[in-house]
C-alpha cells in the first residue's frame, strides 16, 4: 500500500525552490512520485495519507560521531531524531554500532557527506522539519522510524 507524505512545502532537493502543498508518494520502500498534493491524490486514490506541519524533503546524512548514548541502539536513534537516515563508514567503529545501523535500515557511506535528493524510484529516505529547524518526522526505506510527540 503507498503513503503520500503531505507538508506545507516539499523540497526535492534543501537548496530546491518548494513544492508548495507537496507530498511524495511511498510505495514499500522506494520513492513513487513528488510533486503538488491534489495531483497525487488523484493519482493515488487508494494510498494512505500522512500530513506533516512544516517543510518534508530529503533525509540528511550524519557527517560526522554518533551522538554519545549507553547504547548503539540509543545512539542510532539519535541520528533518526536529528533527520537523518544515513551515517558515514569512518563513524560505524564497533560491530556492535554496525549491527544496529544495519537493523535499523541505516545507509553508511564511504567518504564524505554528499547532497541528497527525493528522486523517483529512489529509497525513500525523508524528514519533516518545523520553522526551529527540529526534527518532528524521520521516513527511513520507507518506514516511518522516529516521530516527534
Amino acid at each position: 500500500m503507498e503513503t503520500i507524505h503531505t507538508a506545507d512545502r516539499v523540497f526535492v532537493t534543501w537548496d530546491a525552490e518548494p513544492v508548495e502543498h507537496g507530498a511524495v508518494v511511498v510505495g514499500g520502500d522506494r520513492i513513487g512520485a513528488v510533486g503538488p498534493y491534489d495531483d497525487l491524490r488523484a493519482r493515488f486514490p487508494r494510498a494512505r495519507v500522512r500530513t506533516w506541519p512544516g517543510d518534508l524533503g530529503p533525509a540528511h546524512i550524519h557527517d560526522g560521531p554518533l551522538p554519545a548514548a549507553p547504547s548503539p541502539r540509543e545512539r542510532v536513534h539519535a541520528v533518526l531524531k536529528l533527520g537523518a537516515v544515513a551515517v558515514l563508514e569512518q563513524y560505524v567503529d564497533s560491530p556492535e554500532l554496525r549491527a544496529a545501523v544495519e537493523r535499523n535500515d541505516l545507509a553508511v557511506l564511504p567518504g564524505t557527506a554528499r547532497r541528497t535528493a527525493i528522486t523517483e524510484g529512489d529509497r525513500a529516505d525523508l524528514a519533516v522539519f518545523d520553522e526551529t529547524g527540529a526534527c518532528i518526522a524521520t521516513v527511513c526505506a520507507g518506514r516511518l522510524v522516529h516521530r516527534r510527540k
